[in-house]
């Protein structure tokens, strides 16, 4: 996948952060009348930026060619995500039990004593996303904790169905696991199908010689495939994320209808007791919003300390967004506080 826009992508990016920047009012001219659903209110910048993006050629990337799909969300993540700057990255081979995956490894001090390290598995629909497209996500983790981050570039469906891509995210876990130099604290994290991984991988490794994660963060999660809950009707389309994408996402990921009901590919579906302190961060303008809630609210049922972080006028994939406006870095800042303080006491739990 390319790591650079070319002109007009970069022309777009100016455009997209120029607008960002501009007062509220200002945004609200741009935007269009307040949206209002379920009680809740669109951001006017977020509100702006969908008006913008829907309105970019190609926008709907599930009728492109695969490759061409993959290539428009690395290019949709580098234009509104922001980078921010550190110390070390360094590209790695994890290896797995069917060969090796690329990672990404971010440190956002060289200077600074590592406080442990945490896996991160990108978004996308297990179909499309990559290093590229969750790189200002991993750089805003690593600039604003003293963690290790390792980004996992685990195989993508059609080529590799489900459970391809939970063996690699449980593979690249234990991997972690053992370098200890990274620090012997470690953490899941991911956003939409990498929160899907997040999840599974803490299943998967209850009974594992050095245990499950000691933390999960997950970001606007698919937790259930298995079924269609009340959000997809209130959010079907136009808020990034739409009801047609994550049926394109799930056929291609899940041919076989009957594995839809296995936990590895719906863990709302599984027993949580046992796993590992959570932090669920979900929008409230986006089809997944309420399995997020759903599996948040079972792991505090299954006494698992659990936070729920409910970004109301956000949509989809905001932490992808934090070079448009302000309320996405406020929204990531709060998640990567709890996930310091989760590992914090993880540290203190020895």
């Amino acid at each position: 996948m390319s790591e650079s826009l070319n002109v007009q992508q970069r022309a777009i990016q100016g455009v997209i952060r120029g607008l960002g920047m501009l007062p509220e009012p200002a945004q609200r001219l741009i935007a269009g009348k307040p949206v209002v659903i379920d009680g809740q209110r669109l951001l006017t910048e977020v509100q702006m930026a969908l008006r913008l993006l829907n309105a970019m050629p190609g926008s709907s990337f599930e009728d492109l060619p695969l490759r061409q799909a993959r290539e428009q969300v690395d290019a949709e993540a580098m234009i509104f995500g922001a980078p921010e700057q550190v110390d070390i990255i360094e590209d790695v081979r994890i290896p797995t039990r069917e060969g090796s995956v690329a990672g990404r490894v971010y440190r956002g001090s060289a200077a600074a004593e590592v406080e442990g390290a945490v896996a991160y598995y990108h978004g996308g629909g297990w179909v499309v996303g990559s290093l590229v497209s969750v790189d200002s996500v991993c750089r805003f983790l690593a600039a604003h904790t003293n963690l290790v981050i390792v980004s996992v570039d685990y195989r993508l469906a059609p080529e590799h169905p489900f459970p391809a891509a939970v063996h690699d995210a449980v593979d690249a876990y234990r991997w972690l696991r053992s370098h200890p130099q990274w620090g012997t604290t470690v953490a899941v994290a991911g956003d939409s199908a990498g929160g899907n991984l997040s999840a599974v991988v803490c299943a998967e490794t209850l009974d594992d010689e050095n245990g499950p994660p000691d933390f999960q963060l997950l970001f606007f999660p698919v937790t259930d495939v298995s079924t269609k809950h009340a959000s997809y009707r209130l959010f079907s389309d136009g808020y990034f994320l739409t009801e047609k994408q994550m049926d394109w996402y799930i056929g291609h990921y899940l041919p076989n209808p009957s594995d839809r009901t296995d936990p590895r590919a719906s863990p709302l579906l599984g027993d949580p007791t046992g796993h590992p302190p959570a932090h669920v961060a979900v929008s409230g303008f986006d089809v997944l919003r309420d399995e997020g809630i759903a599996y948040a609210k079972k792991l505090q049922a299954a006494d698992v300390p659990t936070s729920l972080q409910l970004v109301e006028g956000h949509i989809h994939a905001f932490v992808n967004a934090t070079g448009v406006g302000k309320w996405s870095k406020r929204a990531l800042a709060e998640a990567v506080a709890a996930l310091s303080a989760g590992m914090q006491q993880a540290r203190e739990r020895g």
